[in-house]
């Protein structure tokens, strides 16, 4: 089965489409996702694909998060998710901690984003929140931005305490992909509670990153925007 799956990705690789997702991914040397290599293949494929694959175990998941080919992981990251979805509790803890050990796989913002918050998030909903707080102090890149990420499945519930937490100590962070995390967290928070969100850009807005700030703002009126952009 996993032989069979590398070769449908193969197959539907696209190597012009490859070149313009290595740059906008930042593949060069001393970029973020140094050595990252692109099939170029579109992500409603790799979903199709992945779909025929549910079946795959977490040890053939293993090898393809392994891959240096972004689409390999990003394709295991999908099924990951599925199977998460369809799991009971027993084995949804045993994939969390398939996930937890996998963070140094889970190396771009999009695999990032695309699998933590139904994952990690999803686990963490109603269960104590330390680990984010503690992955936040991590030197790893994609590790802090799973930490911040993850919460958006919280702020779907509610609960939005470890987004202000977290957005709040990455004031701090010099990273500018960290920087937008903590800014789209915020958005999606206001959206749910424009209240609790302008209560943070009233006490932090005049030292939180530019990024981190526009990203915050982008629903509220213009001219919410504007006054929280001129302090």
């Amino acid at each position: 089965m996993l032989r069979e799956l590398i070769y449908e990705l193969k197959l539907q690789k696209n190597p012009e489409k490859a070149k313009i997702l290595s740059r906008f991914f930042k593949t060069g040397k001393g970029e973020y996702a140094e050595g990252d290599k692109f099939l170029g293949i579109i992500v409603p494929i790799q979903r199709k694909i992945a779909k025929k694959y549910y079946s795959l175990t977490l040890e053939q998941l293993q090898q393809l998060l392994d891959s240096t080919i972004h689409e390999h992981r990003f394709t295991a990251l999908v099924i990951l998710i599925n199977k998460y979805n369809g799991a009971n509790s027993q084995e949804k803890e045993r994939i969390v901690n398939f996930y937890i050990d996998n963070f140094h796989n889970i190396s771009n913002w999009d695999l990032v984003d695309i699998s933590c918050p139904n994952i990690i998030g999803d686990y963490f909903l109603n269960k104590p929140k330390r680990k984010l707080y503690e992955w936040s102090d991590s030197n790893h890149l994609w590790t802090k931005r799973i930490s911040i990420v993850s919460t958006l499945k919280l702020i779907k519930n509610n609960q939005f305490q470890p987004t202000l937490d977290l957005a709040e100590k990455f004031i701090e962070d010099t990273h500018d992909l960290i920087h937008k995390a903590s800014g789209w967290m915020l958005r999606e928070l206001g959206k749910r509670n424009q209240e609790v969100l302008e209560s943070f850009l009233n006490k932090h807005s005049k030292r939180m990153p530019r990024t981190m700030l526009r990203y915050s703002i982008e629903r509220l009126s213009p001219s919410k925007r504007q006054k929280y952009m001129k302090r």
